[in-house]
């Protein structure tokens, strides 16, 4: 049985170095880069691979399930530049691959970080999430934003966690918030979400009350009130850009 790992990658230089380390276990490694790429992601990348495709974006999906095509393992790991994959956890996928299963696909759990410091609360953990596949047997859903494998078959749990360094500070998280809003209000629309009355107000209260005090935010000090704020504020800019591309909408016709 063999691995397929796949990264894409766009301006990745400060992480697919240590990315493309965590995985060198791996059978074949493939790396899609952005065309947009500006800094030596690609020249660091040949350091571990020769499978490297160069592409115009497709969205996340669509750019994600290009590398999964190029794969030629029995089993594909997929593998965002800024996560890691860790000892114990580079264990439990080869004993999977070893075993060759029993499940079509597996679930791994994820740590997620803002700068050095792991979020435990807030709902960020153990963020399981689809990354393991029989190759053949898994695909990206296409969406927006916050895409996952689908697998035609049964899915199990693995234990060991992935690590991923999601954020550098809580600015780029902010940033990065705002971006995200805008692909998702996209999303709603293209679903036939319509704007509801008064959900620019009590969303992102309730938004803040399940992550703070529900999902425990308030152990993480500080640091969670802000976190718990921004993805208030998160819903709020998703539902008022929902509104305002359905203003757009109507202006064109």
């Amino acid at each position: 049985m063999r691995l397929s790992v796949t990264v894409i990658a766009l301006n990745e230089e400060e992480n697919i170095v240590p990315c493309l380390e965590s995985v060198r276990f791996s059978d074949e490694i493939i790396v899609v880069v952005d065309s947009g790429s500006t800094d030596r992601t690609l020249e660091l990348a040949r350091n571990f691979t020769d499978r490297i495709f160069i592409i115009d974006w497709r969205g996340f999906a669509g750019t994600k399930n290009f590398a999964v095509d190029q794969a030629s393992g029995d089993w594909v790991f997929s593998l965002d530049a800024d996560e890691r994959v860790s000892e114990g956890l580079r264990r439990e996928i080869l004993d999977i691959i070893k075993a060759d299963g029993p499940w079509d696909g597996y679930r791994v759990p994820r740590k997620n970080y803002v700068g050095n410091r792991w979020i435990r609360h807030l709902g960020w953990y153990p963020d399981y999430t689809l990354r393991l596949f029989r190759r053949g047997r898994g695909r990206f859903r296409d969406r927006e934003v916050h895409e996952e494998v689908e697998v035609a078959g049964p899915v199990g749990l693995m234990r060991t966690p992935l690590e991923h360094y999601s954020y550098r500070s809580l600015e780029e998280y902010a940033a990065r918030q705002d971006r995200y809003a805008r692909l998702a209000a996209q999303e709603m629309r293209k679903a036939g979400r319509r704007p509801v009355p008064g959900e620019l107000l009590w969303r992102p209260a309730l938004t803040f009350f399940k992550l703070f005090l529900l999902k425990r935010g308030f152990l993480e000090g500080a640091l969670g009130l802000k976190l718990a704020c921004e993805s208030s504020r998160y819903n709020f800019l998703k539902y008022h850009y929902l509104r305002t591309i359905g203003k757009d909408k109507d202006h064109e016709h």
